[in-house]
Formats: structure tokens, C-alpha cells, sequence
């Protein structure tokens, strides 16, 4: 390794690296990346709060968070050699999308976070990260990197604040003064040593919309984030059942929750995204409840296969429903979708299903 990497330092020491720092900008941007900036690994502060939120218990049943533990803020150890981290962000805003807030303030209305409405972004920006990382191996002929996008043990918010491509809100996401946080992160580790970006100042000031409006009280304070009471949490991530006192707070969200960023006045500034692969699939941005609830699991795997949602599988999916259709305005239609799945061979589906109907105050 000691010999790869100084054979690395002499072959940089070769390259116009200012130069090739705009050039990976251009190259970004040719590719459909909004901006594109470059950090060093240096995240002692960074470490010591993700240490701290870990200890606290925050990331509930997120074993992997604390099994890779420190090393998410050491980037050289999941990559020995890394020296720099190139940092992307891409909007996924669908032009064409119904208004999110119109969506969750329909209670018969199925609210799917605007990020998941099109194509899986894991793949779509890990793919054009590649393609950037191809363009730089052909332009220094050779190089040691590795591609990520939300798929590894990353620091994705510190190291592209680092990066210069925003600064980290309340609500702990990244946002920027161009795009509010309607983007997606990725990130190339590397062992070219590029100039690295001057961070943005923060900009928040006094403001406290994301902590009051959040349904849960999971923004516990500024920057700190109690998964466990978390809607995204607890629709896409929590494998068990949704805690019975939280489920009421949950509304019609069935699949992730955007409060904290309809919000927030930077998004004011937020473009759609021109990326066709995030373009709304399906009518998600539309639809109800009880047309969701129908759904066979073969209908979940045809329709939502290359889509982010499809990796929650369809039990959850039909739990995080039926806790919607148990928020939803009593009807016979809805309590007639709930019943018909009241016998549905899975105890987590049956058991939300059951407080569903108690919700409407009948039986199955």
C-alpha cells in the first residue's frame, strides 16, 4: 500500500490538478450534476457528534450505524489511500409532481416523498458518478477511487458541506442557497489530492420552522434528529411495528415525510429536476390510498421495481398504508379496502390493519 501510494503522490505531482479540478466541475455538470465540489477528510468534529448521537441510542433499530461507527467520519479507512472526496449533488424535484403539501392535507390521499416518485436515485446518480470517475481515469491516466451514493458507511451531509455545496440545516439535512435540499449526494473517493472548496457560511439565522412544523418531535433540537420518532424512519427503515402512539402523528404519509423541507423558506429556491429518470412513475404523486391498499404483491413488484420504495417490500408497504387508511376520513369504502385485508397472512399487516378499523370505530 506504502508503494501505491507514493507512486500516486509522484504521478500527481505531474498533473495540473487546479486544472483538473475544473474539469471534473465541467465534466459534472455535462452529466446532469448541479455542482460538484472537492473536501478533505478531516472530520474530528464531525466524528465526535456522530459518536455522541449513537451513544444517545438515536438511530434506533440502525444497527449498521454504530457497527461502522467512527470509520463513517474517517474516509481513508473505508478506502485506504483516500486523500480527497469529490462531492455531487443533483436536483430530484419532478417538474410535474402534485404539490406535496395539497397531497398530505388530502387525508384520503397517499403522501409519498417527492424523492422517491421516479426512478431508484442509488442508482441513477451512482451510475453518472461513474461516468465522471471514467472521464477522470481517462484524463490522468489512471487513478484509485471508489463510487458511492447513499450505499456505504459516508458522512454524505459533512463532506459536501466540506465540499463547499451548502451548509447543514436544522432539520440535519444539507441546504443550499441555489436549491434549498430538494438534491441528491454522491460522492468518489480518491487519492488525487485536488485544491478542496471553502465551506458556505450557514445561513439559517434565528429560523425554527423545520423543528415546530415536524409531526413526531423527532428535530429534538437544532441539527439533532431522534430516528426513532422520525417518519422516514419509521415508514422505510423500522422492520417491526410502527409504535402505536406515534401512528396517529404519522397522517397519510406512507412512505417517507417532507415537512421539514416544505418548510423551510430556502426551498423557495429549489428547481425541478430536468433528469427524466426522476419524472413521476405511476401516479405516485397523486394517488389514494385505498387504490394503493389494492394493490397485489405482484402489482408492488411490477410497478415499483427500479424504484426506491420497492426496497421496503410489500408487507411494510401495506402496514404503512393501512396506518394512513386509519388516519383517513371514515368511509365504507375505506373501512370495506381495510377489512378486506384484515385475514392478510402477515401478523404485522393484521395487527395494523385491526387499529386501523379501531380507528373507525368498527371491528373486523
Amino acid at each position: 500500500m506504502r508503494l501505491m501510494q507514493e507512486a500516486s503522490v509522484a504521478s500527481s505531482a505531474r498533473l495540473d490538478l487546479p486544472r483538473l479540478a475544473r474539469d471534473i466541475k465541467r465534466w459534472g455538470a455535462e452529466l446532469g450534476f448541479q455542482q460538484v465540489g472537492i473536501a478533505d477528510c478531516e472530520m474530528g468534529e464531525a466524528e465526535t457528534r456522530l459518536l455522541d448521537w449513537l451513544g444517545r441510542g438515536y438511530h434506533c433499530e440502525m444497527d449498521y450505524m454504530a457497527r461502522h461507527g467512527a470509520r463513517r467520519a474517517r474516509p481513508a479507512e473505508l478506502v485506504p489511500g483516500t486523500v480527497r472526496v469529490i462531492a455531487a449533488r443533483m436536483n430530484f424535484q419532478p417538474a410535474a409532481a402534485r404539490d406535496g403539501r395539497e397531497v398530505m392535507e388530502d387525508g384520503a390521499r397517499a403522501f409519498i416523498a417527492r424523492y422517491a416518485l421516479g426512478r431508484d436515485y442509488h442508482k441513477v446518480v451512482r451510475g453518472k458518478l461513474q461516468k465522471l470517475a471514467d472521464r477522470i481515469n481517462t484524463a490522468v491516466g489512471g487513478f484509485s477511487y471508489r463510487v458511492f451514493a447513499d450505499s456505504a458507511p459516508v458522512m454524505e451531509v459533512e463532506l459536501a458541506r466540506k465540499a463547499g455545496l451548502g451548509w447543514r440545516g436544522k432539520h440535519t439535512l444539507l441546504l443550499n442557497r441555489e436549491a434549498g435540499s430538494y438534491f441528491f449526494l454522491g460522492e468518489i473517493y480518491t487519492d488525487l489530492p485536488l485544491p478542496v472548496e471553502q465551506g458556505q457560511e450557514e445561513r439559517c439565522g434565528t429560523c425554527q420552522k423545520c423543528i415546530a412544523i415536524c409531526p413526531t418531535r423527532a428535530i429534538i433540537g437544532p441539527y439533532q434528529l431522534d430516528a426513532r420518532r422520525c417518519i422516514s424512519y419509521l415508514t422505510i427503515e423500522q422492520k417491526g411495528p410502527i409504535p402505536e402512539e406515534l401512528r396517529p402523528l404519522v397522517g397519510n404519509r406512507v412512505y417517507g415525510c417532507d415537512d421539514c423541507q416544505m418548510i423551510c423558506p430556502w426551498n423557495r429556491f429549489a428547481s425541478p429536476s430536468t433528469e427524466p429518470d426522476f419524472a413521476v412513475r405511476n401516479g405516485l404523486d397523486d394517488a389514494t390510498l385505498i387504490e394503493l391498499f389494492g394493490w397485489s404483491e405482484a402489482e408492488f413488484h411490477e410497478r415499483l421495481a427500479g424504484s426506491a420504495i420497492y426496497r421496503i417490500g410489500y408487507e411494510r408497504w401495506l402496514r404503512n398504508l393501512a396506518v394512513g387508511l386509519g388516519n383517513a376520513p371514515t368511509s365504507d369504502a375505506v373501512v370495506e379496502a381495510l377489512r378486506g385485508r384484515a385475514n392478510y397472512p402477515s401478523g404485522l399487516v393484521q395487527e395494523h390493519v385491526a387499529w386501523a378499523l379501531g380507528r373507525h370505530g368498527v371491528g373486523r
